[in-house]
């Protein structure tokens, strides 16, 4: 019974430290979500700007799987190059180490206060300061869960039993990292598995073993994850834990060896396991990143490109789906997603000749442009010859899915014939933005992109929660938008030439993705409207 207590005791502890985890990056997406997907996206143009991308956001989103997914599926789009991405990952995967430093530096006296700050900050009404309370507040479970974790296995330190268990695996390195590395896996977190070693207070050469196999452990949950995407993602998170890999295995035997030179150390008293988890990242980083091209070059090699399918809205518009209104719909719903697709590559492509300041990217835009016009033409006439036996409710999802494509097919034009001829001027004539006016623009791409996304979500699940966002989305970039033109005008009065030289097109790319997140936010307010929180007018009345 004493023993199925101090199990109950273990994992109630552990999962009360995931928990915590889960609250503070839930808050931190809920604040600076947006913000961190900018750090990765646009801070990704030299090795060092890669790896505190992804440093700072794993610090952000406390979860070095969460940033891999989201560099995975940037690398997957065309956002940010392989090579770059393997370095952004082994910024992410220090940036779990100094987490776990910062959690076991003993701070558990800040646990009050931080529940308190947390929960009055929760309260407030603005997104960043919410976002910021749950986040406050999820640390402070993480410091609770710490003392919990300490308490829970006392009972197993001095266990005669569990002595001879950890003798064994005292013996055994490989099962012992392959056991840690299972926890991983299980848990979707090093952090954790660092933490249990940590309270169990094991002989040192062990310690840094486990920790290894939580290192491993903690690289396969993104290779799990990017299964089913493609394959550039796939090779990201191999490449990760290929890294990982290689690491534990040059590492295991000289894990005596580290635990004495780690013991020997003058480092602030956070305990061995946390100190282990904190090298071996900082050697691992340092190491590999000059070897990062080798790394992506053998990824290439181990998963290679595959034949493309034939693309799928070619078969979803078959005239005999028209006998039944609900397959018609469905078809056509998926035909517009296709549309989707094709404009964030649109977007994608415009996005990269703006920041080369190269054309050629935009060629395909051409192209692309005209598949849209093609699609959309494509589900209006098979929307328009769906059969009398559709009811009020099929013809009404018939116009909101017309609604979405022509949407589309607006922002196609305004890439082709807005965004493209101002993009093409500037390289045609080597124009340089500022820095400040060139962080500015391409944040507001990266955002538009983040909210085309945002949209084929909303138009597939009509999620009332995702709608309102993507109508936030809007307002944040309405001000980011007016934001920026008034500092543009201020570096104009300052005499900046390049903002002097760049004007109009600054203001000419600001109005134009303006235009688009307009055009893509459309897809809310069918949404909204349905459940009576949109108002027919933003003029105040009185």
């Amino acid at each position: 019974m004493q023993s199925l207590s101090v199990i109950f005791q273990l994992a109630g502890a552990v999962a009360l430290l995931l928990f915590g985890l889960g609250l503070v990056r839930d808050g931190m997406v809920r604040a600076f979500g947006v913000r961190l997907k900018m750090v990765l996206g646009r801070g990704t143009r030299t090795g060092l700007r890669a790896f505190v991308s992804g440093l700072v956001a794993t610090l952000g989103l406390q979860s070095s799987t969460a940033t891999a997914l989201m560099t995975a599926s940037f690398v997957d789009r065309g956002m940010i190059r392989p090579r770059m991405a393997q370095i952004v990952l082994l910024g992410a995967n220090l940036g779990t180490a100094l987490t776990a430093w910062i959690v076991a530096s003993g701070i558990e006296a800040l646990v009050p206060v931080l529940l308190l700050a947390g929960y009055v900050l929760r309260r407030q009404d603005r997104r960043g300061w919410s976002g910021g309370g749950l986040a406050l507040i999820g640390i402070a479970l993480m410091l609770l869960s710490l003392g919990l974790l300490g308490h829970a296995t006392e009972p197993l330190r001095e266990s005669a039993a569990m002595a001879a268990f950890l003798a064994m695996l005292g013996n055994a390195w490989p099962v012992a990292l392959a056991i840690a590395a299972g926890l991983a896996v299980i848990c979707s977190s090093s952090l954790a598995v660092v933490m249990l070693v940590l309270s169990l207070g094991m002989e040192p050469a062990l310690t840094v073993v486990l920790v290894l196999g939580a290192n491993l452990g903690g690289a396969i949950p993104p290779v799990l994850a990017t299964a089913g995407q493609g394959i550039a993602a796939r090779r990201v998170a191999l490449g990760n834990l290929i890294v990982r890999a290689v690491g534990c295995l040059v590492a295991l035997p000289l894990a005596g060896q580290v635990a004495q030179l780690l013991s020997a150390v003058p480092l602030p008293e956070t305990g061995l396991a946390v100190e282990a988890h904190l090298a071996f990242n900082l050697v691992l980083a340092a190491v590999i990143w000059p070897f990062s091209g080798l790394v992506t070059r053998l990824t290439a090699l181990i998963l290679r490109e595959e034949g493309q399918p034939p693309p799928i809205e070619a078969q979803l518009l078959d005239g005999h789906a028209l006998d039944t209104p609900a397959v018609a719909l469905a078809r056509a719903s998926r035909a517009a997603l296709a549309i989707g697709d094709v404009v964030e590559r649109m977007l994608q492509q415009a996005r990269t000749a703006f920041a080369r300041g190269d054309d050629a990217p935009l060629a395909e835009v051409s192209v692309l442009e005209e598949r849209v016009d093609r699609m959309q033409q494509e589900v209006k006439s098979f929307l328009s010859r769906l059969g009398r036996e559709a009811g009020e409710d099929e013809r009404r999802q018939a116009i909101t899915i017309l609604d979405y494509v022509i949407n589309l097919e607006h922002v196609g034009d305004i890439i082709d014939k807005g965004l493209g001829p101002e993009i093409r001027k500037k390289a045609a004539l080597s124009l340089r933005f500022s820095d400040e006016g060139y962080r500015e623009l391409d944040g507001l791409f990266l955002m538009t992109i983040e909210n085309l996304q945002l949209a084929q979500t909303v138009f597939m699940t009509r999620d009332r929660d995702l709608a309102r966002q993507l109508m936030e989305e809007k307002v944040e970039i309405r001000r980011l938008e007016r934001l920026s033109a008034q500092r543009h005008l201020m570096r104009l009065r300052e005499g900046q030439a390049d903002s002097q030289q760049t004007s109009s097109l600054h203001l000419d790319i600001l109005r134009d993705l303006k235009r688009v997140n307009a055009h893509i936010v459309s897809v809310a307010h069918p949404i909204l409207d349905e459940a009576d929180l949109l108002i027919e007018s933003r003029l105040k009345t009185g």
